[in-house]
């Protein structure tokens, strides 16, 4: 029986109100393999230098939303089997798996890859990247979870690659938050806990992806989609993320910690587990590619 799989380019940055996002999107798109399956690009509203309005606790919340809603038609018209979707900050992920979970009768399984859990809101650091997966959950941003007709199960859900802040790395992000007065109302360590969620940090992915295939069998997981995000790579490693920026580090949140080949391992062994319906990759930004673009814009014979 032939599947029908989509590709999806979505170079949104506002949810993670960085604009070198959408250039991090349209290089992946093109670094991957070529095939048969369409690519379509979602339509993202460019950046032109203004500046995100804050709307009730989220940086850029209607354009979100519009670009939420075009993604969503794109995937409806198409009614795919498969989708893959190249981003972009981590909210692009949200309309590709609450389709697919509508699609799959809602018993679809999620595998989170990520440093970060991406479950709770911020007050006073207001981007919607860290929201997707609570909004996929039911939880989340209450305008962005209305469009998730049927929410994951927390079963069904499992967050890989989880950093854990070192001491330093703590005191640096606590004090972050205290001088910008970062709140939450609740941890995800605690939503994790209330929703029965079930994890693995970095470390332990490196000695054994066992837990990750026990879940699989015990959840009885057909299909599965698997959301990357890059930043679980260890940015000493892969230098193309937030956490690598040459103007200066990223100090909200751990870095990951994963190595390219460990990755792989997994992604091959999830293939290997069960079947594959939905993969997105989001949240690259390749920095000596972007600062060569920026320069070449400049060089005046490129430009007359």
């Amino acid at each position: 029986m032939n599947q029908k799989t989509i590709r999806l380019l979505m170079p949104q940055w506002q949810g993670g109100n960085n604009h070198n996002y959408s250039f991090g999107a349209e290089l992946l798109a093109w670094l991957a393999p070529d095939n048969d399956q369409p690519l379509i690009q979602v339509p993202v509203q460019a950046y032109d230098g203004t500046p995100l309005e804050n709307e009730n606790g989220i940086n850029g919340r209607k354009q979100l939303i519009e670009q939420l809603e075009a993604a969503e038609h794109i995937i409806y018209a198409h009614k795919p089997d498969r989708i893959v979707m190249f981003g972009g900050d981590c909210l692009v992920e949200q309309a590709p798996f609450a389709y697919l979970n509508e699609r799959y009768h809602g018993e679809l399984g999620l595998i989170w890859i990520d440093a970060h859990s991406d479950l709770v809101g911020y007050k006073g650091y207001d981007n919607g990247h860290t929201l997707p997966l609570g909004n996929l959950l039911g939880e989340g941003d209450e305008e962005f979870a209305k469009h998730v007709k049927i929410p994951l199960k927390p079963e069904n859900v499992f967050i890989a690659g989880l950093a854990t802040p070192t001491e330093q790395e703590g005191q640096v992000i606590s004090e972050a938050f205290e001088r910008l007065g970062i709140t939450t109302a609740e941890s995800d360590t605690e939503m994790i806990q209330r929703l029965g969620i079930k994890t693995a940090g970095a470390e332990e992915l490196t000695k054994s992806t066992a837990s990750i295939k026990e879940w699989i069998k015990e959840s009885g997981i057909k299909h599965l989609a698997v959301h990357l995000d890059l930043d679980v790579l260890d940015p000493k490693a892969f230098r193309s993320l937030l956490f690598a920026n040459p103007e200066g580090p990223y100090t909200f949140s751990p870095a990951g910690s994963l190595q390219i080949p460990q990755l792989l391992h997994l992604l091959k062994e999830l293939s290997e587990e069960t079947d594959v319906v939905g993969l997105g990759i989001t949240e690259h930004l390749p920095w000596d590619s972007i600062n060569l673009k920026n320069l070449l814009g400049e060089i005046p014979i490129l430009n007359k």
